[in-house]
């Protein structure tokens, strides 16, 4: 796929900070273990993440053996433990972090009236004072600390730019400005950042970094307001998890630098290769469903059903497609069969199935296929095989069902009306019986004449869903002689009418009598 983007020799680097395993970690229901967290480290070190937070040493003993654990397994990824201003805090993130070949300590204060008031109880001068002594002391384990300013976002402006000098003149590498409570919109966002580049007399001796929440569902475009007007470091999460309504989302960050270096001309080190199966594994292992049109990583980001798409795609795929699956280790687009599927869609499908079929074919399967479009949402290869082989069948059919009808409960007589075709004429007859099925049976045989028994009932969902198909199969035994049959439809009761019917079919050729012998050759002559 041909795109605008300049090459990375001409463009700057953003950083990639994921604090899935801290952040992420605290939204409700999202706990880790150690051994969980430690899949997820080793996977976004694959991911080529530049920092992973992974935890808060200080918060438990566990959250302190995760952290260690994975500060002595990974060697390329920078590992970060984050501490509030505090000296026993950074105590313990230093201590999980020795084992570490590149460590940073990652510690915070608020620079927001509202919080320094109702949350840390300080004045500003106060929580200057905290910021420094934290700094100058994280510096003491690592020449890599980051201070943060928890709601950034919120603060009056000079006094956070007083905040942020203050951290750079203590020995911060790293400054942050989080929107800690997904307050702040794209261009107030962005114009904060760029405030601090114009105000802050030191900022060219360390990175800018954002950490925005997802509350009014502006997380990534105030990341990328942010990337904009000069911050180069993004901390984010797989999936957009985190607290409350989550974070920005490290996939959608990574692939909007991707895709739109005209606009972005940034990079990162993200091997988007990696992408989906380190989306897939978070989800695993926390049990938060990624929702279908999630951006990037759902299931239905590259999945076409309308027909004009799907006739698009197969046209050429930038029609509709402004990535490539590939991009992110999806094996490939999924044209998803459905009521707004085309005759072209289908016909590929076919093909893909390895049906060469004439035209005749394809229309009368295609008629087909629409209605079954309308009994279920979506149709799958297992749905459009069953299709086939009823056609199959179809060629060899005596009995054809054309009507089915049936009526039961806890109270009523199970009773069935069947309808049935042969030779061109149509049979109607209805019977009672145990239940549906056994009426059903009873009403075929008073149509064909013929007597059965049936053996080894076997039910089963053909596809996934609510809405999924089921296959009946079924042996019908007479005068010692005996068929398998096979009925597949979203009714059970049809689908057991066609296995049986099925069955019928198979034994009345196979005894060739001088009636089913007939209508035979009549039938074989009026098929498709």
């Amino acid at each position: 796929m041909k795109t605008n983007k300049p090459s990375e020799n001409s463009k700057e680097r953003v950083f990639i900070f994921d604090t899935t395993l801290r952040d992420g970690e605290q939204a409700p229901g999202a706990s880790l273990n150690t051994e969980e967290k430690m899949k997820v480290a080793v996977q976004l070190e694959k991911l080529g993440v530049d920092i992973i937070e992974a935890g808060f040493p200080a918060a438990s003993p566990g959250d302190f053996e995760a952290v260690n654990h994975i500060a002595k397994a990974l060697k390329k990824t920078v590992i970060a433990g984050l501490s509030r201003a505090m000296r026993k805090d950074i105590d313990a993130c230093a201590k999980a972090l020795k084992p570490a070949k590149r460590m940073r300590i990652h510690t915070f204060i608020s620079s927001s009236d509202i919080h320094l008031k109702h949350l840390f109880r300080k004045s500003r001068e106060e929580a200057i004072h905290a910021v420094n002594d934290a700094v100058k002391y994280a510096r003491n384990f690592t020449d890599d600390v980051e201070f943060s300013a928890q709601d950034a976002s919120r603060s009056e402006l000079d006094y956070l730019c007083r905040m942020i000098e203050a951290a750079i003149k203590s020995g911060a590498t790293t400054v942050n400005v989080p929107d800690t409570v997904g307050y702040a919109v794209p261009e107030q966002y962005g114009e904060m950042v760029a405030y601090l580049r114009n105000h802050v007399p030191n900022i060219n001796k360390a990175i800018i970094s954002v950490h925005c929440h997802n509350d009014l569902g502006l997380a990534v475009s105030n990341s990328m307001a942010a990337i904009k007007n000069g911050a180069r470091q993004v901390e984010c999460t797989i999936n957009g998890i985190g607290e409350r309504a989550g974070n920005a989302s490290l996939e959608e960050i990574a692939m909007i630098l991707d895709t739109r270096g005209d606009i972005y001309p940034y990079f990162t080190k993200i091997n988007g290769r990696e992408i989906y199966k380190t989306s897939r594994l978070v989800s695993t292992l926390t049990g938060f469903m990624i929702q279908p049109n999630k951006a990037i990583v759902g299931s239905n980001a590259f999945a076409h059903e309308s027909g004009i798409h799907q006739d698009g795609m197969l046209k050429y795929r930038q029609n509709y497609e402004i990535m490539t699956p590939e991009s992110i280790g999806v094996p490939e687009s999924r044209l998803v069969l459905g009521k707004h599927s085309g005759r072209h869609a289908f016909k590929k499908r076919l093909e893909d199935l390895g049906y060469n079929l004439s035209p005749e074919a394809i229309d009368s399967l295609f008629a087909k296929f629409k209605d079954l479009s309308d009994k279920k949402k979506s149709v799958y290869d297992e749905d459009i095989e069953a299709l086939i082989e009823e056609k199959v069948a179809a060629s060899e059919e005596i009995y054809h069902l054309v009507y089915l009808h049936t009526t039961a409960g806890s109270t009523t007589t199970p009773t069935a009306t069947v309808k049935l075709m042969m030779a061109g004429k149509e049979i109607q007859e209805a019977a009672t019986g145990d239940g549906p099925v056994d009426a059903v049976v009873n009403a075929i045989d008073r149509v064909t004449g013929f007597k059965g028994k049936v053996e080894n009932y076997n039910l089963k969902a053909l596809t996934q869903g609510r809405d999924a198909q089921g296959e009946v199969t079924l042996t019908v035994t007479t005068n010692g002689d005996e068929a398998n049959g096979r009925g597949v439809s979203t009714d059970v009761i049809e689908a057991s009418a066609k296995a049986y019917l099925n069955a019928v079919n198979k034994l009345l050729l196979k005894h060739k009598t001088k009636s089913a012998k007939a209508a035979f050759d009549i039938q074989k002559g009026l098929k498709l």
